[in-house]
């Protein structure tokens, strides 16, 4: 089951002191932190914000008051198509992590929304290859359609490349590796993870390390496994916890193969 993935741009925006210090609030799991920092007047700005509280809501299952809050508050200053196409994917994401993690079942609106953000915007435009990455995880984790999922990864795969987005392809590499080891591809799943991994690392992206850990793990033998998932430990107590249902895979004894996760 992957239970998240990535809001937002995925970067710094080069030396904005603004975008840095969200960003570096975001991979340190501060999300309402970085949030604050935002002041919701421009469609670009709200857009963030909700994403930022979206990814709370899918890290900490908790927070989703304050996502749908700022999700209203994007779908109203939206004017462009690809604004509007923006807020419903994040909508759609937000839904769909409300039924993937059984708070509510809101199944039939993810879909709604992730397909009228796919009338909004164009193959090619900002924000496209986000949007088939979470089409993706709609097909693998609820309908349950790993050939669709594996299609649209790779559509988000080649986007995240050309638009030079390393966190997207962060997640791109790790969910196709997911795929690649329930098909018992161990060399190409042990690739995929290393490279998520890899990544991360240099990103700085410390919320989403230690899931990249344990499913690296999975594809290795001992001891280099053993060491893994402790590093990812290490990790998780370092950030109070977070993401939330990663405890369940850091569990000893381990058993099973972790999905691939956030």
């Amino acid at each position: 089951m992957a239970h998240t993935a990535m809001s937002g741009s995925g970067t710094t925006a080069g030396d904005d002191p603004l975008q840095t210090a969200v960003w570096r609030l975001r991979s340190r799991a501060c999300w309402a932190d970085a949030a604050a920092l935002l002041t919701p007047v421009t469609p670009a700005a709200a857009l963030q914000r909700a994403a930022l509280l979206a990814e709370r809501c899918l890290y900490t299952e908790q927070g989703w008051e304050d996502a749908e809050d700022a999700l209203r508050t994007a779908e109203a200053l939206a004017h462009s198509d690809e604004e509007r196409g923006a807020a419903a994917c994040e909508r759609g994401y937000v839904a769909y992590a409300a039924t993937l993690l059984g708070v509510r079942d809101r199944d039939d609106e993810a879909r709604a929304a992730l397909g009228r953000a796919a009338a909004l915007i164009p193959p090619g435009a900002p924000g496209r290859a986000l949007l088939d990455f979470r089409r993706g995880l709609l097909a693998e984790n609820l309908a349950r359609a790993p050939q669709a999922a594996r299609a649209a990864y790779r559509r988000a795969h080649a986007g995240a490349t050309a638009g030079s987005d390393p966190l997207l392809l962060s997640f791109t590499w790790r969910h196709l590796a997911g795929l690649a080891l329930r098909d018992g591809e161990l060399a190409e799943a042990r690739h995929g993870f290393a490279e998520s991994l890899r990544i991360r690392e240099e990103l700085g992206y410390l919320v989403g390390t230690a899931p990249a850990l344990v499913s690296l793990a999975d594809t290795e033998t001992e001891p280099e496994a053993s060491r893994l998932r402790e590093e990812a430990r290490r990790l998780f107590r370092l950030l109070g916890g977070v993401p939330t249902w990663l405890a369940r895979q850091l569990a000893p004894p381990a058993t099973g193969t972790a999905p691939a996760t956030a």
